[in-house]
């Protein structure tokens, strides 16, 4: 399908009313009024949740989609009783709409219907304290949590990082702060703790004692899950939805309908957490917890270990191809069989110390079980022929930092199928972001997050945007200069600090690299006085914060600042886009996802390579234009974007800012908006 014009919103029908007259509740009590795109957004979600159907919604930044999809899945659940849930990819929009949005949507849905719904948050277990690890049910242990997983884990960032408190000093604020919390949610803890301290007051869903546990009746997560099994409407996140995706459907309640938002990462996110590594370094882990906790023989396991370590050293970094290599193979064999008989070793443990074991003991074991058991998991997954039947891609890497030996990856090469299974069917979904018609299509889109494989037919429509784009901002491709190589070109980096001179700083720099990034940092401390921030000199969000305190301030980074960063106003009148961000070369996933494609017939570059760069540089593109006064240009240093073939599908998944190459048209206009004709030299 492709995108359709927003129909006229359809007020017929008393739901549809009270959809209306409820959003416009919604908006007057923020002092506001509804928005065009705003209420063609809620009617389509009214009729897509109403129809049982799937919906992909392009909402522009400034639109209010929170309110355009709560309103009217609030009013569709007390009407119907069918439950809701809202997944995100952010801690920040998770946090908005969970104290701003649904409070002020509830209100207004109760002002309306009589019916307030019930919201409640829901993350994954090891989100929550455990009381029963705080009061010594388990033993202390250093953080060995994920030792075979390389995806999101189901916790988001914590709010802060503990500053420079020891770990002593981190965990009797958290027994302080367990005395008074409602939630034992983590995220509620500001500021936050270590991901250390944590680890030594929140467990794993496998290592909870579950019906044995003798606090059980005060247990956070499940006195969370509780409270989302009374809700109407639920919010999670992506990480959570990944694992559904993997075959785990309970850790979510019982929803007739699914809202996506930031729906654009909602691919990458379940790919990842599908994602898992094995290396010598997390087997001799395992063993050690099995040791420790259950007391079990594992000399076997330890020595098969070393062995998958020598078999790994012999191969290079990157993609196996099937079959893996013999050896390879031989080794995980007898990895698996080492690793099932610890298993089975910790289980008759168990069954040994029957209910005559402690808590602690009974929390040691859990955790032996758990570490043993996703071992054998991801081994069983490694030896299956998901990358023969391809399904999976395998790959070898060496760690660039440390001492860890190479380490062995598996990952889905598609998910699409398993989102549609798992997630679509048989419920209405909505899908929406300001990203997602790619090249004026949602096919792409459409495709990867499986709604071309759903059982219910879905609809692309975009609500537009508030903005003027072609009033408001300039899209410059550096078109004179050469083809971009390996790096960043010295012609690259005078472009940028011409831009910058011009503009008197206010650049916001996305870069295709680390080592790019730093270049670009390098030209600007030298050949100017503005304030440069570059990623990697401190946490993300307090290099973001200081960037928009100062109107001449320059940030520069890599893949994190493409996506989520927020600043409106003159700060941010330059961004500065180093190259096409096609995915690297050499990336196993990407290269196997393309073969796919072209096995199957099609154009593997532009299903792949192009897809992924469209919706990166439609991200990064978006950091310019956040409020309507906003002005200014996206500058993009590769000339690529306009001589290449596939240039007019990239722009066109851009915002459709006014086009121009020309270098003195962009300065003149750069030096007009700042105000500065000269930035002062060092």
């Amino acid at each position: 399908m492709t995108p359709t014009e927003p129909d006229r919103p359809d007020t017929d029908g008393s739901s549809g009313r009270r959809v209306l007259d409820a959003l416009g509740a919604a908006v007057s009590s923020m002092g506001g009024s509804p928005r065009q795109g705003q209420t063609t957004m809620a009617v389509e979600v009214a009729r897509s949740v109403a129809d049982g159907t799937h919906l992909l919604v392009q909402a522009g930044t400034g639109t209010g989609k929170s309110l355009g999809y709560l309103v009217p899945a609030m009013v569709h659940a007390v009407e119907t009783g069918n439950r809701v849930v809202v997944s995100t990819a952010t801690l920040a929009l998770q946090r908005q709409v969970l104290t701003k949005d649904a409070p002020l949507a509830a209100d207004a849905v109760e002002r309306v219907t009589g019916a307030r719904p019930e919201v409640a948050l829901l993350k994954g277990w090891q989100n929550y304290l455990c009381r029963h690890r705080l009061e010594g049910g388990y033993p202390q242990e250093e953080d060995e949590s994920a030792l075979f997983g390389v995806g999101d884990a189901i916790a988001q960032p914590a709010a802060g990082h503990g500053g420079d408190a020891s770990l002593g000093e981190q965990v009797v604020r958290l027994r302080q702060w367990a005395t008074r919390t409602d939630t034992g949610d983590r995220d509620d803890l500001v500021p936050g703790v270590s991901q250390r301290a944590w680890a030594q007051v929140s467990v794993s869903r496998a290592e909870c004692l579950g019906q044995s546990c003798p606090l059980k009746a005060e247990c956070f997560p499940e006195l969370a899950r509780a409270a989302a099994a009374r809700a109407d409407l639920v919010v999670t996140n992506h990480a959570m939805l990944g694992v559904v995706v993997a075959g785990n459907p309970g850790v979510l309640p019982d929803h007739q309908v699914l809202i996506v938002d930031e729906a654009h990462e909602l691919a990458d996110r379940v790919r990842s957490q599908g994602t898992i590594a094995l290396s010598a370094a997390a087997v001799a882990r395992t063993a050690a917890t099995a040791r420790k906790h259950a007391s079990v023989v594992v000399s076997e396991l330890e020595s098969a270990g070393q062995s998958l370590q020598l078999a790994l050293a012999e191969l290079p970094d990157g993609r196996l191809e099937a079959p893996i290599p013999a050896a390879l193979h031989d080794a995980l064999v007898v990895l698996a069989g080492a690793a099932r008989q610890v298993a089975s070793d910790v289980r008759d443990q168990a069954r040994s110390l029957g209910r005559e074991r402690s808590g602690e003991a009974a929390g040691a074991l859990a955790i032996a079980r758990t570490a043993v058991g996703d071992l054998v998991d991801a081994l069983d997954r490694m030896t299956s022929e998901s990358v023969a039947q391809g399904r999976d891609v395998s790959w070898i890497e060496r760690p660039r930092m440390g001492a860890e030996p190479p380490r062995l990856l598996l990952a889905p090469i598609e998910v699409a199928g398993s989102v549609a299974g798992h997630l679509l069917n048989g419920r209405a979904s909505v899908m929406t972001s300001a990203t997602l018609a790619l090249g004026d299509s949602f096919d792409p889109m459409a495709r990867a997050l499986g709604l071309a494989l759903a059982e219910q037919p879905w609809k692309g429509v975009d609500v537009g945007s508030p903005f003027d784009y072609p009033r408001q901002g300039i899209l410059y491709v550096a078109a004179h200069l050469p083809r971009p190589g390996a790096g960043i070109s010295e012609a690259a980096l005078d472009e940028m600090l011409a831009l910058v001179e011009a503009s008197g700083g206010g650049m916001l720099g996305l870069f295709s690299s680390r080592r790019a990034a730093q270049e670009a940092a390098e030209v600007l401390r030298g050949a100017t006085d503005l304030p440069v921030y570059a990623q990697g000199d401190d946490q993300l969000p307090t290099l973001v914060q200081a960037f928009a305190d100062d109107e001449a301030a320059c940030l520069v980074g890599t893949l994190s600042l493409w996506q989520g960063v927020d600043v409106p106003g003159p700060t941010c009148r330059l961004v500065v886009i180093d190259r096409i961000p096609f995915p690297r070369p050499d990336d196993p996933v990407a290269q196997a996802r393309t073969d796919a494609v072209v096995a199957a017939g099609g154009n593997g570059f532009m299903s792949v390579s192009a897809t992924h760069a469209a919706l990166l540089l439609a991200q990064g593109a978006g950091r310019l234009i956040r409020r309507s006064q906003d002005r200014g240009v996206v500058a993009v240093l590769d000339s690529r974007l306009r001589t290449a073939r596939y240039g007019g599908f990239l722009t066109r998944s851009m915002p459709p800012l006014w086009p121009t190459t020309r270098p003195d048209v962009v300065r003149a206009a750069l030096g007009r908006l700042s105000g500065r004709r000269e930035v002062p030299k060092a």
